[in-house]
């Protein structure tokens, strides 16, 4: 394995958004070298794999304006300035979806995109779920739709859930369910 050591030069923030904030590094290797770096900074987020007493997953589905189309995917939101990854997830379950969880479970957290982000996603299963009510933002339109969990796993691979975290979400949520596997 190659390694190499970098430093970081100079850092320049160009953009503060609502969202996102975007900055430009200078990199210089242990060779001499030096790159420049653009980078994504995000708060975090968390999604969720919710499921319910038939064994459905609760997806939903809504537009993503940055890929111009509807996607079917897990529950997820982003994580508010000092809150905890638990927490936001039982906010984003029941925002999205209306459904409050008795058994929140952790299941992994990854980096989304570490070429050009420092996003961490939170993943988490939710069972003996109890129906209560969305409690949407004003800019969201989210429709809620139960899919048996077989039929979700089916549906990535037919290319019909197509984001990141609901493949990472919902495999390892059915690797946990068919291994056994014990989440530390």
């Amino acid at each position: 394995m190659t390694s190499t050591t970098e430093k970081i030069i100079s850092s320049k923030r160009v953009y503060e958004g609502k969202i996102i904030n975007l900055r430009v590094d200078t990199i210089s290797f242990s060779g001499g070298s030096t790159v420049t770096r653009e980078v994504v900074e995000y708060a975090g987020a968390v999604a969720i794999v919710p499921v319910n007493e038939k064994g459905e997953i609760i997806l939903v589905k809504q537009f993503r304006h940055a890929v111009g189309k509807l996607l079917l995917e897990i529950p997820a939101g982003k994580l508010e300035p000092g809150e905890e990854p638990l927490e936001s997830a039982r906010r984003e379950l029941l925002e999205e979806t209306g459904y409050e969880a008795a058994d929140l479970q952790r299941l992994i957290s990854f980096f989304s995109t570490p070429g050009f982000t420092n996003e961490v996603l939170h993943l988490f299963l939710a069972n003996r779920l109890t129906l209560k009510a969305q409690d949407l933002d004003d800019d969201e339109s989210i429709d809620v739709v139960p899919v048996p969990f077989e039929r979700a796993v089916g549906l990535i691979w037919k290319g019909e859930i197509c984001d990141a975290k609901s493949i990472a979400g919902i495999l390892a949520a059915y690797y946990l369910k068919n291994k056994q596997v014990r989440v530390y």
